[in-house]
């Protein structure tokens, strides 16, 4: 399988790994949704639409991502493990607060353990029985969704993609984590500060294809941030799509962005927050005439949006140096195979990304891409914000 002539020029190699990294993602929800008893608000909205009492299951969590198996649930063994040994694990922030609030965890201080004051660092996470549950779930899926894909696109180009990541993963930072952080304020990118010099034991060949995507992604990501002043999720993602040839000198309707961008409603008011405070967009009426805001890049918006195009070809081209000319050149074919287009129209990503009748991306509007770089939100750690 080969992607049409030209299909992912320009993007760079960061938003061919978020794009697979999200589809991934997606289709590993989409099954865990189908399997695990839970909760949504998704699910009680439509139970009112049907003019019936919504019932929660007795125990059932709150839906989550399997983002936050990746960077907390699948290192909560059978014994629990303390808030400072997860951070040393996971080497990502998740949202501990809302795992505990959705029903997968207990947190607290140890029993056993006697001072009167216990740091939180040494307070226990132990899995509920609905997290022992999301266990027995999500550890298999990452198989079951590699071994689709194989069927999907074919053993061999999935070969070639994992030995091209694994080439280039192999020479970043081992202290890098195996999944996404939940994004920080201005939806910057940040590991602990616990990660840096980590003694990692996982070996790069143990290293699953979700996994091998966000090394690549965080690595690129904490480089850019710190040149660049603004999250690659709001520059990749929002002042992307504002500065795209098809926006119009007015600006873009708020309320497309989600569509155009990939990510969220929710992720969009963050990113539009943070940029209007800086004097990056403006938001306000439409100009036509109708009663929809519209977004729109300032000329120091305009500015840093070239910028950051210049410092991802900069970043790239570093990449090349430093890791191998026919590593990248390798890792960017095999990423635009899957990727195509990137469009929803024709991407050969979104062949599995149907959502299950019942389930609740099924009930929301099927954005045009998928994001050029994940939106890991507080909100269940859904790659798209949601």
């Amino acid at each position: 399988m080969t992607p049409p002539p030209d299909a992912a020029d320009g993007m760079p190699l960061s938003a061919l790994a978020s794009q697979v990294w999200v589809a991934f993602t997606i289709e590993c929800d989409n099954e865990f949704e189908r399997q695990m008893p839970h909760w949504t608000t998704d699910g009680a909205r439509a139970a009112r639409a049907r003019g019936v009492r919504a019932v929660r299951l007795p125990g059932a969590p709150w839906l989550v991502s399997i983002s936050m198996w990746w960077t907390c649930l699948r290192y909560v063994g059978e014994d629990g493990v303390t808030v400072r040994a997860l951070a040393e694990r996971a080497r990502a922030g998740t949202h501990l607060a809302g795992l505990e609030r959705w029903g997968y965890v207990r947190i607290g201080p140890d029993p056993g353990d006697t001072r009167t004051r216990v740091p939180r660092g040494d307070w226990v996470i132990r899995a509920t029985s609905a997290g022992r549950a999301a266990r027995y779930v999500f550890e298999p899926l990452v198989g079951v969704i590699e071994a689709r894909w194989r069927e999907r696109f074919g053993g061999d180009e999935i070969d070639r993609l994992d030995g091209a990541l694994r080439a280039l993963v192999r020479q970043l930072d081992p202290a890098l984590p195996d999944g996404l952080p939940v994004l920080g304020y201005g939806l910057v990118t940040e590991i602990p500060e616990t990660a840096a010099g980590v003694d990692v034991a996982d070996e790069v060949a143990a290293l699953s294809l979700p996994a091998l995507c966000a090394r690549l992604l965080v690595a690129w990501a904490l480089e850019f941030e710190r040149a660049s002043g603004v999250a690659l999720a709001i520059s990749a993602n929002v002042m992307r799509v504002l500065a795209a040839d098809g926006a119009t000198a007015s600006g873009v309707r708020v309320r497309d962005l989600p569509m155009a961008s990939g990510i969220s409603t929710a992720a969009i008011e963050m990113a539009l927050g943070w940029l209007e405070a800086r004097d990056l967009v403006v938001v306000g009426p439409d100009p036509a005439g109708s009663r929809a805001k519209v977004a729109q890049l300032t000329a120091a918006g305009r500015e840093a949006h070239v910028a950051h195009e210049a410092l991802a070809r900069r970043i790239e081209a570093g990449w090349r140096e430093r890791y191998g000319e026919s590593t990248i050149a390798e890792a960017r074919r095999a990423l635009a195979a899957l990727v195509g287009s990137g469009d929803a129209s024709d991407s050969p990503l979104w062949r599995g990304l149907a959502p299950y009748p019942d389930g609740w991306r099924a009930s929301v509007p099927r954005p045009g891409t998928l994001p050029h770089f994940p939106a890991v939100l507080h909100r269940g750690g859904y790659p798209d914000g949601s």
